[in-house]
């Protein structure tokens, strides 16, 4: 449930203005990068993630729960229900999906540690996701702003926040988009599917499994305009940090960030 807002460019002058510092940012933070690539510096404290302990018919059966709730999410909120109704449900039915995926793997001889949640360093994780914050926001949001020119980008956030501006909608989406869905995809994606494609194809260091579960991240934002490709690329960067550092607390708290700043554009942009 990821929020790319392709009016990051509008020409109001606040959000140039905001647009400038972005892109500044992005070079600035580019440049640091490259100096401590070429003094043999790591970008990141170097913590290798370790392979997962599962089975690729056990990523089948966390898929699988994650698709079933979704259709009773959709039975019990059909698209004929109002909006804030299926994002409600939808948000109640991805924390259920995720606990039972993790009770299913815990139960499969799965322990905290490779489900990722033990580790985690909060002030070493949030530095790590505002520097990649940084680098990553201002091209992923203007090549977001291209591609809308070509297929109209759709979001059902975005036509939701279209309506309604009061404090309970706003909680309801950044409930979504800035707490939950990162939670459950980072989850998702970045443990249950990259894990195991550490074990079961570990080419390249596990760049070839970061690329596989980018594709994946990308690809299951279909039908929302040219999404997947900005999240492909978002996935990409995802799933390299969680490689690196062996943690999914900087892609949670990356990708939180990154869709509470679109969460921003679309509430503050059109009318600033």
């Amino acid at each position: 449930m990821d929020v790319i807002d392709p009016g990051a460019t509008d020409p109001a002058p606040v959000l140039r203005l905001l647009a400038l510092a972005a892109a500044v940012a992005s070079l600035l933070t580019a440049l640091a990068a490259a100096r401590r690539v070429r003094l043999g510096v790591p970008l990141v404290t170097p913590r290798s993630m370790s392979p997962a302990p599962w089975s690729g018919r056990d990523v089948a059966v966390v898929v699988g729960t994650l698709l079933w709730v979704q259709v009773l999410a959709a039975a019990v909120a059909p698209p004929t229900a109002p909006l804030a109704s299926r994002l409600l449900v939808s948000v109640v039915g991805m924390v259920l999906a995720t606990g039972l995926a993790g009770w299913y793997l815990r139960v499969a001889g799965a322990s905290w540690h490779d489900i990722g949640l033990t580790g985690w360093r909060w002030g070493e994780g949030m530095r790590t996701a505002l520097a990649a914050l940084a680098l990553v926001l201002w091209p992923l949001l203007a090549l977001a702003t291209l591609l809308d020119r070509v297929v109209p980008y759709r979001h059902p956030i975005i036509e939701y926040l279209g309506d309604h501006r009061g404090g309970a909608a706003m909680a309801l989406v950044v409930l979504s988009a800035a707490v939950v869905a990162p939670v459950v995809e980072e989850f998702l994606f970045r443990r249950v599917l990259l894990g195991w494609l550490l074990r079961a194809w570990p080419v390249a260091g596990g760049l070839g499994a970061v690329a596989v579960q980018a594709m994946a991240f990308g690809m299951s934002h279909a039908g929302q305009g040219l999404a997947p490709v900005p999240l492909t690329l978002f996935g990409l960067v995802l799933g390299w940090l969680a490689l690196r550092t062996g943690s999914l607390l900087p892609g949670i708290l990356l990708h939180a960030l990154f869709n509470a700043v679109s969460i921003g554009l679309v509430v503050w942009g059109p009318s600033v």
